[in-house]
C-alpha cells in the first residue's frame, strides 16, 4: 500500500510504498487489548506490601474476657476481622504480575496498531525531520505548519540531541526510536509522526 509523505512544510511529497502485512491489515482488537494489557502488567514493579497478623504490632493480651459479654470470642487484636489487623492473604513484593506474549502475536499486535492509525487518518509520513539547534520554538513551528496540534508521538530512526531536547518542554510531544516504540504510546498519542526512514525500520522489524 501506499502512504502520503509530506515534507516538513506540510505540503505533499508523494507517497511511499509500505508493506501490507504491517500497514494495511485488518485491525483486530481482542489480540491489541491482550498486548497492550500484558505490556502494562510486565512494567509493572510488584513492590507494594501488606502485613500479616503475625507483622503488625498489637498486644497479645485478650481483649476481653470469653463469655458473658455477648460478643464474639477474641484471642487478640491482630485478628483481620478487627480494625488495625493484618491482612488474611497480603500483598507481598515478590508478587509476580507478568503476562507472557509470544513474539507473532506481539508483531501482529503492532502491525494491527499501526494499520489501524492509517486508517483513521492518524498517522503522517514526513520525508525527515529534523532542528538546527536545541529550540523548542523551531520544532513547534514545523509541528505547526504540518498540521499537527494535538499530542503527538514523532518516531525517527535517529534522535539526536537537539531534536530531543527541542521536543523536552513539550508535554504533548513525545519522540522516540522505532525499537523503543511500545503499543500504549502509539494508541496514547492522538497523532504519530514518522519519518520515511522511520517507517523502512518498522518494516525491518515487524513485517
Amino acid at each position: 500500500m501506499d502512504l502520503k509523505l509530506i515534507n516538513e512544510q506540510g505540503q505533499d511529497a508523494g507517497a511511499l510504498s509500505a508493506a501490507d502485512s504491517l500497514f494495511g491489515r485488518e485491525y483486530n482488537e481482542a489480540l491489541v487489548h491482550q498486548v497492550v494489557t500484558a505490556y502494562m502488567a510486565n512494567g509493572r514493579q510488584g513492590d507494594r506490601a501488606q502485613l500479616t497478623r503475625a507483622e503488625v504490632r498489637h498486644s497479645t493480651k485478650k481483649p476481653f474476657r470469653q463469655k458473658g459479654t455477648g460478643r464474639a470470642r477474641a484471642g487478640m487484636t491482630s485478628s483481620p476481622l478487627w480494625r488495625g489487623g493484618g491482612r488474611a492473604f497480603p500483598n507481598k513484593p515478590d508478587e509476580n504480575f507478568a503476562q507472557k506474549v509470544n513474539r507473532k502475536m506481539y508483531r501482529a499486535g503492532i502491525a494491527s496498531i499501526l494499520s489501524r492509525l492509517v486508517a483513521d487518518g492518524r498517522l503522517s509520513v514526513v520525508e525527515s525531520l529534523g532542528v538546527d539547534g536545541p529550540k523548542t520554538r523551531i520544532l513547534a513551528g514545523k509541528l505547526k505548519s504540518m498540521g499537527m496540534t494535538d499530542r503527538v508521538l514523532i518516531i525517527s530512526p535517529v534522535v539526536d540531541d537537539n531534536l530531543w531536547l527541542s521536543a523536552r518542554n513539550m508535554h504533548n510531544i513525545l519522540v522516540l526510536e522505532p525499537q523503543q516504540a511500545d503499543p500504549v504510546s502509539l494508541i496514547r498519542f492522538d497523532r504519530v509522526l514518522m519519518t520515511r526512514d522511520a517507517v523502512k525500520s518498522f518494516e525491518e522489524m515487524y513485517a
